[in-house]
């Protein structure tokens, strides 16, 4: 399995991270995690979870934690910056056995089994924290509440995995084959025809492309 990217922390010779408002274009909560890093292989690279309180960042603006959780989880990452650093790793290992498992099934190959061992491995822990509350329709999936746990960001994510490659939509994900892009996504169109991560910005940048070409094209001839 490809090994997650360097663990930069924002400077001058780096754009901003983006974690905390990154387009969520992935349909699903794994898919849009696995898009945290812009870029793979490019010289665009972009790596928007450097640290901890970054993840925290995403998992706030992905829904998966409530603003009280983020600072509950901040303030415990002050005080134990190792055992942070340790999540973090755990962070960005997770993010790559998703992404290289949704890039194999949007190219038709099988997964790579470090990806999938990965992947159980979090699944274990995150489902060891599940439990089952009442709501208004019946019942519903929730998580324990006591201490704050590091990995609570990562427990919905690993849900989100098992869900995605235990239903029949594993066979509707896709890659972006947009320029410097390469996102994943869960195609959920009726005719499942959706080529683009974001038709606004990569479909759109491909158009001006190839108008430019058959521009160079028409003037050379």
């Amino acid at each position: 399995m490809q090994r997650s990217p360097s663990l930069l922390l924002d400077s001058a010779e780096e754009p901003p991270s983006r974690a905390g408002s990154l387009a969520l274009v992935g349909g699903i909560a794994c898919l849009n995690f696995a898009n945290t890093s812009s870029g793979r292989g490019t010289p665009r690279h972009l790596e928007h979870l450097r640290s901890y309180d970054l993840v925290l960042a995403w998992a706030e603006h992905a829904g998966l934690l409530t603003a009280a959780q983020r600072r509950s989880l901040s303030d415990l990452a002050a005080l134990q910056p190792a055992a942070a650093a340790r999540l973090l790793r755990r962070a960005l290992d997770l993010r790559e056995a998703i992404y290289a498992t949704a890039e194999a099934l949007a190219h038709r190959t099988p997964p790579p089994a470090d990806a999938l061992a990965t992947l159980n491995q979090e699944l274990a822990r995150a489902m060891s924290q599940a439990r089952i509350r009442p709501d208004a329709s019946g019942f519903a999936w929730d998580w324990r509440d006591a201490e704050p746990a590091f990995d609570r960001p990562l427990w919905p994510i690993a849900r989100s995995a098992a869900e995605l490659l235990t239903s029949p939509a594993h066979e509707h994900v896709k890659q972006c084959p947009g320029a410097h892009c390469g996102w994943v996504f869960l195609d959920l169109t009726k005719n499942h025809r959706r080529r683009w991560c974001e038709m606004e910005v990569c479909g759109s940048r491909a158009k001006v492309r190839r108008y430019r070409e058959r521009r160079r094209g028409a003037d050379a001839a």
